[in-house]
């Protein structure tokens, strides 16, 4: 299906960058980047649409693991300065007090200084969410723009970012911030929404910009929705490297990419779902699937651009299922050892299933709802399912702090016993993966067999993955922790990596059999999210009981 070539002449006219979508990165861009620095030299600030205070519910994995609610039930504060959104961080009694931090203004590095605090952990020139949890931050009132300063989420879980615009944040040059990211998480990240937010750069790599939305080091559990990412060489990559799988669990949902050259975005292992989304000047390449990652990508609309989906740069295979996408205008290259493009006959390698609820708009009508709903200062609009924008009901205000919120599937927490599972030890001559370790470890140690090798995660938490080609049935299975180590392992929980569904949970238990109902699944994650001291896992075993 293709819109008429008026309508797309049209659509082209409405931006700059429409035109040129060929031409250079910083070619494309020295005039808008012109604009901006004169109103800044004079202090003007372009007039936004009223924005609106945090409200709706998060959507698509970020509902998953517990849920996600920021800083629901908590404080609300009202922020000028990147160094007021840092006090605010260290003035709760707690790391995990909830807050929401209501930001209006230019967020930038003159006014964003570092906050000491025993709830906080803050630096200069970033915005800095590290080891904290329960946190809000919402533009408001004319708007909030973070100018050339990023947006960095470490160690941290149940956050939302809504209604803010990131520009123009390097990694070369000056100033610089959060390695050249708009926004970026790392290392051991649970549940964020980032919502109706804008994330843009002037240029690519060799202009000093990175990815507008990047997530590694055992990140998980995360929703981008109704943003727009836009002019940077990179749209954002899941991973650091093609051993760096720890990743996954992640939505992009009616998000506009617009002239990006590549990484729309790149998946490293792990699983995404990318429904209703505009695609619109993909230089050259888009949603590139590698290193065993699992892509569901339902009701796209990829337009002008080129290669939208494969595995890209690798002869790493990356799988997808495909459903109801409309490709107009998209160009397509010959296939070569490291380069695979899906097209031109796009058709799904793999099934991927989702565990949540979600409704999709109709592709053909993506480009205009998108056009209506995404980015910051769009009210919040979001769209129903019936491709016509809508206003979200307001996130319920509570004196009593946010509730606990279940799991949408059973989590059994096990009895483990001494008995020794019966069967054969799946985890000989299957692959392991996990979050960063502790230097001189290693994955392979959990399925060796042999107790006087083990991982160990970089820190006092983290994940260990034992994986398979093809899909196995697994009841139970066996942690050993090393040799002095036993009764390291506190607080922890059993996973399926196929689709997020958390298998079991428990405490002070880690070390011994652990049964769960049957699961077919192709990977199996042990996840230690507390301990007293560094846990040593020496061996990671599975049964099909």
């Amino acid at each position: 299906m293709r819109r008429s070539t008026a309508r797309r002449l049209a659509a082209r006219r409405t931006t700059a960058e429409r035109s040129a979508a060929r031409r250079s990165t910083a070619v494309r861009l020295s005039a808008g980047l012109a604009v901006t620095a004169l109103a800044a030299a004079v202090g003007v600030v372009a007039a936004m649409p009223q924005a609106s205070a945090a409200t709706g519910s998060a959507t698509g994995y970020a509902t998953q693991n517990g849920g996600t609610t920021g800083g629901a039930g908590g404080q609300t504060v009202r922020a000028t300065t990147g160094t007021a959104i840092h006090a605010a961080l260290c003035g709760r009694a707690s790391s995990s007090t909830p807050i929401t931090i209501e930001v209006e203004g230019i967020i930038n590095h003159a006014n964003t200084s570092k906050v000491s605090g025993a709830s906080c952990n803050t630096a200069d020139g970033v915005i800095e969410l590290k080891q904290i949890s329960n946190v809000t931050i919402v533009g408001v009132g004319s708007g909030a723009v973070f100018d050339q300063l990023g947006i960095h989420i470490r160690e941290s879980s149940n956050i939302i970012i809504q209604n803010v615009t990131v520009r123009n944040v390097k990694k070369s040059g000056s100033p610089t911030s959060n390695g050249g990211d708009a926004i970026g998480m790392e290392n051991d990240v649970r549940n964020v929404w980032v919502d109706h937010t804008t994330l843009e750069a002037s240029g690519g790599e060799s202009e000093g910009y990175d990815g507008l939305f990047d997530l590694k080091d055992n990140t998980q559990y995360v929703t981008l929705s109704y943003s727009i990412l836009r002019n940077s060489g990179r749209g954002g990559l899941v991973g650091s490297s093609e051993t760096e799988l720890s990743n996954g669990f992640l939505t992009y949902h009616h998000n506009l990419y617009e002239n990006i050259d590549s990484r729309a975005p790149l998946l490293r292992g792990g699983t995404a779902h990318m429904y209703n989304n505009h695609y619109l000047h993909l230089n050259e390449s888009g949603i590139n699937s590698r290193a065993g990652a699992h892509a569901k990508v339902d009701n796209n609309y990829f337009e002008d651009s080129k290669d939208v989906l494969g595995t890209f740069y690798t002869d790493a295979a990356g799988y997808w299922q495909v459903s109801g996408n409309v490709f107009d205008g998209v160009t397509w290259s010959a296939p070569e050892s490291d380069y695979h493009p899906a097209g031109p006959d796009v058709r799904s390698n793999t099934t991927v299933s989702i565990p949540y609820a979600y409704t999709l708009d109709a592709a053909a009508c993506v480009p205009d709802v998108v056009s209506r709903t995404a980015g910051a200062g769009k009210g919040l609009l979001v769209s129903d399912g019936s491709c016509s924008p809508q206003t979200p009901a307001p996130t319920p205000t509570t004196t009593t702090p946010a509730p606990t919120p279940t799991q949408t599937t059973p989590t059994p927490t096990p009895t483990p016993t001494a008995t020794q599972p019966s069967g054969t030890n799946l985890s000989i001559g299957a692959g392991s993966d996990g979050s960063s370790k502790a230097d001189g470890t290693s994955y392979g140690n959990v399925r060796d067999g042999d107790m006087s090798t083990y991982w160990s995660p970089a820190g006092s938490t983290g994940s260990i993955s034992i994986k398979w080609g093809s899909a196995v049935s697994v009841s139970s299975i066996v942690i050993r922790e090393a040799s002095g180590s036993a009764g390291t392992i506190g607080t922890w929980r059993v996973t399926d990596a196929d689709t997020g569904a958390v298998l079991a949970t428990g405490t002070g238990t880690g070390a011994g059999p652990i049964a769960f109902p049957r699961t077919s699944l192709r990977k199996v994650t042990f996840e230690i999210t507390g301990a007293t001291g560094t846990p040593k896992v020496a061996e990671f075993e599975t049964y099909a009981g």
